[in-house]
């Protein structure tokens, strides 16, 4: 991982330095173990905080929508998505940006790594392959392939899709893994069973909408759980009122979802609402052959008609 600091931290001051950003969005040590937090890095006394590890799983596609300023973003695969997203939904113009790429194996899921360490995590460090958690009178060492994120063991999209520099060479991409297998495991349920799981998957939700505030995507300027009038969804802990909330958000990420992980990163309480937008993933793969944010020249496939568009849905 020093090898990727040390050419975030070349590229960033040189940016700055020849004025061709005026700020470098990314990454330094967060206050607490396993939370780096975005960073604006503005000069070159700013840049030496910068860092790079497997921590640093928040998509700072997030922080870019209807900025004006010239900006340099650090980006691995799925970020790079989303910046494609952004700027084919006009949130941003491709030429305020400096993409600078890294290449990913995956970020580390912290609900795992506490849930297998004995006490208070004080410190965690890595290496290539491994997690070594330490805290109050004990250290353990952790395989890192099965700490990650449940998004990143099954991300086929690595590297970074567009990008003006990289900061380390590209890396192998997986083509062993099942994106979908959860998702088919859902479909083949029969109807009350499928209610049953997402009533269970749901009981825990609390509605602080960090999944939302987290997700690059959810950048409307009043959502619709805050629409008065209309009012589109109740403000209870009702179980209706939940499920509304997480069904429509659900189909407000459709056919632009990058599987980043976000939401389920942010939630306090665990949620895997992942599963909603997997499907949608699956359907737009499935039917219209998209993957969202793979290319600036195409647009995604609820934005466009064509006469040859599967029409099945309809009765």
């Amino acid at each position: 991982m020093q090898n990727y600091i040390d050419k975030i931290k070349e590229i960033a001051e040189r940016l700055l330095q020849e004025c061709k950003v005026e700020m470098v969005f990314g990454f330094r040590k967060g206050s607490v173990p396993m939370m780096n937090e975005p960073f604006f890095a503005k000069t070159a006394e700013d840049v030496q905080q910068l860092v790079w590890d497997s921590n640093c799983g928040i998509n700072l596609a997030n922080y870019l929508t209807d900025r004006k300023e010239k900006i340099a973003v650090l980006a691995k695969g799925c970020d790079s998505r989303n910046i494609v997203t952004h700027i084919i939904e006009n949130k941003i113009k491709r030429d305020q940006l400096v993409v600078v790429g890294i290449p990913c194996k995956g970020m580390i899921d912290k609900r795992k790594i506490t849930s297998l360490s004995e006490g208070e995590i004080t410190a965690v460090t890595e290496d290539e392959n491994n997690i070594i958690v330490k805290g109050n009178g004990f250290e353990k060492t952790l395989n890192k392939l099965e700490v990650l994120q449940q998004n990143c063991a099954v991300c086929i999209h690595r590297n970074p899709v567009a990008y003006d520099e990289l900061a380390a060479d590209l890396v192998a991409e997986q083509t062993d893994v099942d994106r979908y297998a959860d998702v088919r495991e859902i479909e083949a349920m029969a109807p009350a069973e499928k209610w049953n799981y997402f009533d269970d998957l749901l009981s825990t939700c609390i509605r602080c909408y960090a999944c939302r505030n987290a997700c690059p995507l959810c950048y409307c300027p009043t959502c619709f759980v805050d629409e008065s009038k209309p009012q589109w969804v109740g403000k209870s802990q009702e179980a209706i009122d939940i499920r509304t909330f997480h069904f429509l958000r659900a189909y407000h990420c459709a056919g632009r979802c990058t599987d980043c992980g976000a939401c389920e990163r942010a939630c306090p309480v665990g949620i895997n609402m992942r599963v909603f937008t997997k499907k949608l993933e699956k359907d737009s793969l499935e039917l219209f052959k998209w993957e969202a944010g793979m290319s600036l020249d195409n647009r995604p496939p609820l934005d466009t008609y064509k006469p040859n568009d599967p029409d099945d849905f309809i009765r």
